[in-house]
C-alpha cells in the first residue's frame, strides 16, 4: 500500500510539479489548498500572493491535469490568529517578525500537518526548495531560490513527515517541467512581499491596526532628531524614511539602531554602531544530525531571509540560544530567526531576542 501524502498547493508552479512528482513516484497523494482569507479579495491579487481567488482556481486546474483529489481547506481564522495577529503583535513591540516564517511553522507544518495526521496520511508535501532527505535539512541546490530558512524552525518530528520534492532542482527546471505536465502556472510569476498586505505598504497596514502613536527619534547621546507616529513603522538597520529634521554632524547616513516600544522611541546613528557580535535567542530548536551544543559548535549563522552566512561558534544554555559571530554583522533585528547550518545543513534555529 502506497504512503498517502497531502500536497499543499499554493496555486503556484512549484507547489503544482512537487504534488506531480509525488504522484509520479507512486504515492496516492490528495492535494489541498489553503484558504488563508475570509475575504480573499482584500489580500494581494494579480498572481503575487497565495491567498487570492486566482490561486485557488490556479491550484485546482493544476490537480485536474495532474489527477488527483483536491479540496480547500479554510484556514483564514488561524491564519489571522497565528500570523496576522503576531505579525502586527511583533511590530507592536519593537521586534521585526517574518510572516512567511511564522506561517510555515504554525499553519502548514502544525495547523495542516496535525489535520493531515488525523485523517490518516503520512506525510506533507510542499514545494519549497530544499533538500530533505532521511529527517535532515539542506539547502537547495539552487541557491537563489533557497528556502531551508525559513523551514529552519520546524522540529525534527514535523521533518519526519515532511517532503520537499524540489530541493534538487532550479528553478528554471522546474518551470520548464510545469510547460512539459501541461500545468497552466509554468508562467506564472512568483509571489512577493507580504501576501497579507495587498498595497505592500507595512507601515499603513501598521498603523489602521494600531493607531498613530508619536514619539522621538534620537541620536545616541539622547537629543531629540526627528518624530515619528508610531515606532512600530521602523526596523533595525533601515536607512530610509526617517524623518530626521537636521544631518548628522559628519554629514554620513544614520540608521535605526533600537526602537523601545515602552518609550516608544526609535534611536538612530551610524551604521557602524549597527555591529553586533553577540546574538541570544528565545525559543530555540534543535532539529539537525548534531548532538545539541552544551559546549560552543563552530557552525555558521543566518540572520534573515537569503541574508548572509556569518561563521559562528553557537552553544545552548538556560533555555536560550547563544551565537557568537566570528565577524560582526549589522541590522541584527529581534523577531528575525537565526538559523544555523552545517555546511548546507540546518542543524538548529532559534528567535533574535538580543544583539550587541
Amino acid at each position: 500500500m502506497s504512503l498517502r501524502v497531502l500536497a499543499a498547493m499554493s496555486g503556484g508552479v512549484d507547489s503544482a510539479v512537487a504534488a506531480a512528482r509525488a504522484a509520479e513516484a507512486g504515492y496516492d497523494v490528495t492535494g489541498v489548498h489553503l484558504a488563508l482569507s475570509s475575504n480573499p479579495r482584500s489580500y494581494r491579487t494579480g498572481a503575487r500572493g497565495c491567498c487570492t481567488l486566482e490561486d485557488s482556481r490556479d491550484a485546482r486546474r493544476a490537480a485536474d491535469v495532474i489527477g488527483i483529489p483536491f479540496y480547500v481547506w479554510d484556514m483564514a481564522e488561524r491564519f489571522h490568529r497565528d500570523v496576522v495577529e503576531d505579525f502586527v503583535g511583533e511590530y507592536a513591540a519593537g521586534r521585526t517578525p517574518n510572516p512567511c516564517l511564522r506561517c510555515n511553522e504554525k499553519i502548514k507544518f502544525t495547523a495542516v500537518l496535525d489535520r493531515a495526521m488525523a485523517l490518516g496520511f503520512d506525510a506533507v508535501v510542499t514545494g519549497h526548495h530544499a533538500r530533505l532527505a532521511g529527517g535532515v535539512l539542506r539547502r537547495s541546490v539552487d541557491a537563489g531560490k533557497d528556502q531551508s530558512y525559513v523551514l529552519g524552525v520546524l522540529t525534527r518530528e514535523q521533518l519526519a513527515h515532511a517532503m520537499f520534492p524540489l530541493g534538487d532542482t532550479t528553478k528554471a527546471q522546474v518551470r520548464a517541467e510545469a510547460a512539459d505536465r501541461g500545468l497552466t502556472v509554468a508562467d506564472k510569476p512568483d509571489s512577493h512581499d507580504i501576501c497579507f498586505i495587498a498595497d505592500g505598504d507595512t507601515r499603513g497596514f501598521l498603523a489602521e491596526r494600531l493607531g498613530a502613536e508619536p514619539g522621538p527619534i534620537v541620536d545616541e547621546s539622547g537629543a531629540v532628531v526627528g518624530g515619528h507616529d508610531g515606532a512600530y513603522g521602523f526596523t533595525v538597520g533601515q536607512r530610509k524614511g526617517l524623518r530626521i529634521d537636521r544631518p548628522a554632524p559628519d554629514g554620513r547616513p544614520r540608521y535605526v539602531l533600537s526602537i523601545e516600544p515602552v518609550s516608544n522611541t526609535v534611536t538612530v546613528g551610524p551604521r557602524a554602531s549597527l555591529a553586533a557580535s553577540s546574538i541570544v535567542g528565545e525559543r530555540p530548536v534543535w532539529n539537525g544530525p548534531l548532538p545539541e551544543p552544551v559546549a560552543p559548535l563552530a557552525c555558521q549563522v543566518q540572520l534573515r531571509a537569503h541574508g548572509e552566512v556569518y561563521g559562528c561558534r553557537a552553544q545552548l544554555s538556560g533555555g536560550e540560544l547563544h551565537v557568537e559571530l566570528d565577524t560582526p554583522a549589522a541590522g541584527v533585528a529581534a523577531g528575525q530567526a537565526a538559523v544555523l547550518y552545517d555546511g548546507d545543513t540546518v542543524i538548529g534555529s532559534a528567535t533574535i531576542s538580543a544583539a550587541r
